[in-house]
């Protein structure tokens, strides 16, 4: 696989103005997600977009808008990937090692006593972040090989919980909760559509898949000839059986049916 190609000093430019408008809709997304409010059984809400702020922009200059062909979309953070590190999928070994981030994460305002926000120190290991950096380890070798033409955002950044710290995934929540939330996470994912003009939109799992559908629904021409695939592989969460048995290789094999990677 070879590297990313050097970049000219136009190029450069026009990345730079793209992170500073990857950060501002981001920032953005995190004050419209503050603003709301959930009830039981969900009784703490973690924002990393807000206590993990510096780790995550320093993740969203990892992208090259130039050049970006495919948007990997997730749910929302897990509580021992994103949750600690403001990165998607973001178990710890992945951001430390491979990605090489090393921004201060600090604690969110409610803290649950049994989901500490221990940053990259902590100890546990999310299962699904292991195996999507290490599907994009294996198959590029460099964090710089594999950015050069992907990227990857969560739909939804807010980690939500119950008293005895049990997650609770964004799907669960009671329509007139969901319904605020998708409005604000849906323009957040159009203005990164727009900013990164990817060729193929891939949710990690169904759920993503169909914000990926419901976002872009009114956002191209049905004539359009840069309207992108909208696709999805495996979610690689544990809970999955199927996930359990080869996840990585039938990863490999639907995003190379669905045109997004040839196969080596």
């Amino acid at each position: 696989m070879p590297g990313p190609s050097k970049r000219s000093p136009a190029t450069a430019r026009s990345n730079s103005a793209a992170h500073k408008a990857l950060i501002a809709a981001a920032d953005r997304l995190s004050d419209d997600v503050d603003n709301l409010r959930f009830g039981l059984p969900v009784t703490h809400v973690y924002n990393p977009l807000g206590y993990a702020r510096q780790s995550h922009h320093q993740f969203l200059k990892m992208a090259n808008p130039a050049s970006t062909r495919v948007l990997f979309l997730g749910m929302n953070p897990g509580p021992w990937g994103m949750a600690q590190t403001g990165v998607p999928f973001g178990q710890i070994d992945a951001v430390k090692d491979w990605l090489g981030i090393d921004a201060p994460i600090e604690k969110p305002e409610n803290e649950h006593p049994k989901r500490p926000v221990e940053g990259l120190a902590c100890k546990r290991s999310e299962v699904s972040g292991q195996r999507l950096w290490g599907l994009f380890r294996d198959r590029f070798q460099t964090a710089d090989a594999f950015f050069q033409e992907h990227f990857v955002v969560n739909y939804c950044p807010l980690v939500f919980m119950e008293s005895t710290g049990r997650n609770r995934t964004p799907d669960k929540l009671p329509p007139h909760e969901r319904q605020p939330l998708d409005e604000v996470c849906d323009e957040h994912l159009r203005s990164v559509i727009q900013i990164l003009s990817p060729l193929f939109l891939v949710g990690v799992g169904a759920y993503a898949e169909g914000c990926l559908k419901r976002a872009t629904a009114n956002l191209y021409n049905s004539d359009d000839a840069g309207t992108p695939i909208v696709t999805r592989i495996l979610h690689p969460s544990p809970a999955s059986p199927a996930a359990n048995k080869g996840w990585q290789a039938i990863a490999t094999k639907e995003l190379i049916a669905a045109g997004v990677w040839e196969s080596n």
